[in-house]
């Protein structure tokens, strides 16, 4: 029978960029996995060591062997490029660092003794595999683990994409539903037959069929009453495949599947087993506070067990392939999943990044195709930001739909774009449902700006189903101002955005899926915002999980049916003036406020409410709110300056964004009167769509520029700053606002003036 044996302890570690393997001598370091050499530097504002490294480990086997036995080697994810190697010699390599990828060794092993385990793994920037640039770090490492599998010479396919040789596809019909199970068996003779049990959650059989061993082979076992899986009642059933031969079971493979339909509704939204079922929910990086990506179980049952806190019912696993186990966890706690690959920001240059891509494709795919949580299948992210009309863009994206399609047919494909893509490039019209990174009131515009722009795209697109894959703003928890506005980095301003956007939402359920951005803040190496560098701080909780922002409980108030009261601002503990302001959050139908022990107001069964004009007393100040047996409290002490640390210091990327916008009213005061401009719309000549990469490099376009958007003419060095130079000027000024009506044609005729 089959043999799980994981190897995580005892590696020796080195960063070596030699391409055969090393001899271990005292210049390894040791380590246990799973292992990340970034770390540390992918999050604490340094920049991050990418390049080739190589992990060894001794492996041994039990002398008693069998004599057709295969032994596999699983490696969780080898960031960014993975080699195997055993003995000195190639066995395999794999390409993307977020897929579980398998190996047979059998052939490289000596048959007594010690062998020797060898993984290169290298986080270079390669040509072919995505990310190619992105908003986070690159973690290089093995940093989901490694195992050794054994088995029979006749077992279920182990090289099937890194799946478990399995799938179940339920069909509902009516109150019951058809379980279709497939297996893929790789070495059984005609003596070999499967048989295909299926259990409910409390492990009674349901149902068993036999079927001759092939290389692929399927039966279906019909349930009647079969029990659906929802967000409230995540139901979950097992289905076992046993490989035989006679009366010797050789190899046996168990997996968990869900019963459940859904589909999405352009004016009704997501609807969950025939029900309208309102997603709404947070995106997840999947790094932690100097471990990068290399994280344990207990971490991500710590990440479930917040997400669920906190009332949401769907995840955005952004960017990448997450862990398994990850996915177990949203099966179990009801959470609708959006799982993705990694075709991010920019599409690649090199034409074979492509087929990577496909394969990246297959493997998320295959091998999750049993959870049912996973709803949404994601084909990219923003991938318009380095040019919204590269070579084959979309035929890449039609390839990967259709790649989808045939693998998957019960499940929806969807992409997320940024905010600047037009509303009718033909990308729109490939997945099956879409949704759009918005961050008015951060980068561009103000918060007041979401709902009329979800109405507005609404209206002209009724037949589409929109979402918001990304909103929010950042928040960092040493900052506080008594009267909070974009880019002071409070987390007062944070709170006040998400009451505003969970307002907006409620009011508009044919949104889809909405995903808060982040739920957890994470490393992102390029970035230095708000006096913090090497982090994304749009957080609701701290990189370390040790903190829930104010943020978090005006999201609780709207999702949450756990009863509970909050009050805001306890990290504002110092404040000046006679009176304040205090936020309050509640998922009770009414709680009252009290003052230094007298009433002072109710929230009118408001989920989140500003109570302003709270008076202050000198010294110390109780603030306490009630609701039934809930309670409460802050404490507030009254100051004549409040402490320097509640400010922000000097910010580049704010003070540059609203330089740019200052830039862009300004350059257009008296401009726009009279006859509009005729862009002349030649390649010869050098236009709004040219990246900003190539406008700075021509004096005469970096001259206009430097009027226009003078904080994005500068030299600013980083990945942020580099992003943005890969983009089209055109989609730069859609982060500070746009340009007023006739202002982009008066700016590409401009240009256009320009010969190149």
């Amino acid at each position: 029978m089959r043999n799980i044996i994981t190897i995580n302890d005892g590696w020796s570690f080195k960063k070596d960029a030699s391409p055969t393997p090393p001899t271990v001598d005292g210049s390894f370091a040791k380590v246990d996995l799973p292992h990340s050499f970034n770390a540390v530097d992918g999050m604490d504002g340094s920049k991050p060591w990418r390049g080739s490294t190589w992990y060894i480990r001794p492996i041994e086997l039990p002398a008693e062997r069998l004599t057709d036995e295969r032994v596999f080697v699983e490696v969780g994810a080898a960031s960014l490029l993975g080699e195997v190697f055993v003995n000195g010699t190639k066995v395999c390599e794999h390409k993307g660092g977020y897929a579980r990828f398998r190996a047979d060794i059998t052939d490289f092993l000596h048959e007594n003794g010690e062998n020797l385990l060898q993984i290169r793994v290298d986080n270079s920037a390669f040509g072919d595999i995505y990310p190619q640039m992105a908003d986070f770090t690159f973690y290089g490492g093995l940093t989901r683990g490694v195992k050794l599998i054994r088995v029979p010479s006749c077992h279920f396919a182990l090289g099937c994409y890194g799946s478990d040789g399995v799938s179940v596809t339920p069909k509902p019909s009516g109150d019951g539903a058809d379980i279709e199970i497939s297996a893929w068996i790789e070495g059984c003779s005609d003596e070999a037959s499967v048989c295909f049990e299926v259990f409910d959650a409390d492990g009674a059989p349901l149902g068993e069929v036999w079927r001759p061993a092939g290389e692929s082979v399927s039966a279906a076992v019909h349930l009647d009453g079969a029990h659906r899986w929802s967000t409230d009642d995540p139901y979950l059933y097992t289905a076992r495949a046993r490989l035989m031969v006679h009366n010797e079971p050789l190899d046996e493979v168990s997996v968990r599947f869900g019963v459940r339909d859904f589909a999405v509704d352009p004016q009704k939204g997501f609807i969950l087993n025939g029900k309208p079922t309102v997603l709404r929910g947070v995106a997840k990086h999947g790094d932690r506070l100097y471990k990068g990506t290399a994280v344990s179980r207990e971490d991500l049952v710590e990440d479930a067990e917040l997400i669920r806190e906190l009332g949401a019912n769907t995840v955005r696993c952004a960017h990448y392939q997450h862990p398994q186990e990850f996915y177990d966890l949203c099966d179990e706690y009801g959470l609708v999943v959006w799982a993705e690959i990694p075709y991010i920001s920019v599409q690649a240059d090199d034409p074979n990044a492509h087929a990577v891509a496909m394969e990246m494709m297959k493997e998320l795919v295959i091998q999750n195709y049993n959870h049912p949580s996973i709803c949404f299948w994601g084909l990219s992210n923003e991938i318009t930001m380095g040019g919204a009309d590269r070579p084959r863009m979309v035929e890449n994206h039609r390839e990967l739909n259709e790649l989808v399609k045939s693998l998957d047919k019960t499940r929806l494909t969807t992409m997320a774009h940024i905010g600047a893509t037009p509303g009718d490039h033909p990308l729109h019209d490939i997945p099956d449902v879409e949704s759009y990174n918005h961050y008015f009131g951060w980068y561009t515009g103000s918060m007041e700006d979401n709902g009329p722009w979800l109405d507005r795209y609404h209206a002209e697109h009724p037949d589409r189903a929109v979402g918001l894959s990304e909103y929010g703003a950042e928040g960092i928890v040493s900052y506080h101002n008594e009267h909070p506005s974009v880019s002071d980095y409070s987390e007062e301003y944070q709170a006040l955005y998400h009451a505003h956007m969970c307002d907006v939402l409620d009011a508009r359920p044919w949104v889809w899926s909405s995903h808060v951005w982040n739920m957890f803040d994470f490393g992102c190496s390029a970035r230095d915002e708000g006096g913090v560098k090497g982090r994304n701080n749009k957080g609701l909780v701290t990189v370390d999980r040790r903190v829930r922002k104010d943020s978090f409980y005006v999201c609780k108030a709207h999702w949450s049916r756990e009863p509970f009261v909050h009050l805001c601002g306890k990290r504002y503990a110092c404040r000046s003036g006679e009176t304040t302001r205090v936020m309050v959050c509640t998922n009770q139908p009414n709680a009252e406020m009290f003052v230094n022990g007298k009433r002072f107001g109710s929230t009118d069964g408001a989920k989140v409410k500003v109570f302003e004009g709270v008076p202050l007393t000198e010294g110390m100040n109780v603030i306490k709110l009630v609701a039934g047996g809930l309670c409460d409290t802050l404490s507030v002490e009254k100051v004549a300056s409040e402490p320097s640390c509640y400010t922000v210091p000097a910010n580049p990327m704010a003070d540059a964004r609203k330089a740019a916008a200052m830039g862009v009213r300004n350059w257009f005061e008296g401009k726009l009167s009279g006859e509009r401009a005729t862009p002349a719309q030649s390649d010869e000549h050098y236009s709004v769509k040219d990246s900003m990469k190539t406008l700075l490099a021509n004096n005469e376009c970096r001259a206009i520029i430097s009027e226009l958007l003078p904080g994005m003419a500068g030299e600013s060095a980083g990945g942020m700053a580099e992003m943005a130079r890969s983009m089209s000027l055109e989609q730069n000024l859609g982060f500070v606002g746009g340009l007023p009506d006739g202002g982009l044609e008066l700016l590409e005729a401009q240009l256009n003036r320009i010969k190149k």
